[in-house]
């Protein structure tokens, strides 16, 4: 059911090298996505006035509007903030990765690249926004709910913006209030065999994430030397 409703998703994919823009277009396309191709930042803002895309594999360095502005614009832009980003760049450094990351990417793809796992990573991107059947939801502190079927999360009542990186970490602590999850059981339920991240990736999704719940991110709590764990006060 998941693989079906991925066909309906449009991926606008923005990088400055047309062969580039037309390579992943070329295999998005071939997994069944809807594509939109633009040579720069200032084009695919003017094509968010027609229409929303589910995700955008972005490059950083276009020639017009730098990427992580791009990425900070759609993250404090309540009409785009459900938009999944994965970034894609030939900057390698791990501080870039968090950089980008911080500023909310779901995930951080470095060029070179294989284009076959650039479209496993936006499956596995997608797939963390598709709610499950029969799912509900669970409060947290009483003040804290988490909507599994609406892949929503609101705190006294009122919503709580996050990515979908940020609420699936939500989702696995506070579907096992109290069990503590290490990094690397965190890296295997969000992204499986698909994962080309470090641990260190799950502390700055964590960091964003407390800063988003903002009283209700101390039930977040740190087990030192092991991983996280969701526990009410």
């Amino acid at each position: 059911m998941k693989e079906l409703l991925l066909k309906n998703k449009t991926i606008a994919v923005v990088d400055d090298e047309p062969d580039i823009v037309e390579l992943v277009s070329l295999h998005l396309r071939r997994a069944g996505f809807e594509v939109e191709g633009f040579y720069s930042g200032g084009d695919f803002l003017s094509f968010l006035q027609r229409k929303i895309p589910d995700l955008v594999v972005l490059d950083l360095m276009l020639p017009d509007i730098d990427g992580l502005e791009v990425c900070k614009y759609l993250r404090s832009n309540e009409r785009y903030r459900s938009i999944a980003i994965i970034m894609l760049t030939a900057k390698a450094e791990e501080e870039d990765r968090i950089v980008g990351l911080e500023l909310g990417a779901d995930d951080y793809v470095v060029k070179p690249f294989s284009p076959k796992e650039l479209v496993a990573r936006a499956k596995a991107v997608l797939r963390r926004g598709i709610p499950q059947n029969g799912e509900g939801g669970v409060w947290i502190g009483g003040i804290l709910y988490v909507d599994f079927s609406r892949y929503e999360a609101s705190l006294k009542g009122k919503r709580v913006e996050l990515t979908p990186t940020e609420f699936r970490i939500l989702k696995i602590l506070s579907g096992r209030k109290g069990w503590v999850f290490s990094r690397g059981q965190l890296l295997d339920l969000l992204w499986g065999n698909e994962k080309a991240v470090t641990e260190r990736t799950i502390d700055v999704h964590i960091k964003k994430l407390r800063e988003k719940l903002g009283e209700a991110g101390s039930f977040i709590k740190s087990v030192r030397g092991v991983g996280y764990k969701l526990e009410e006060e």
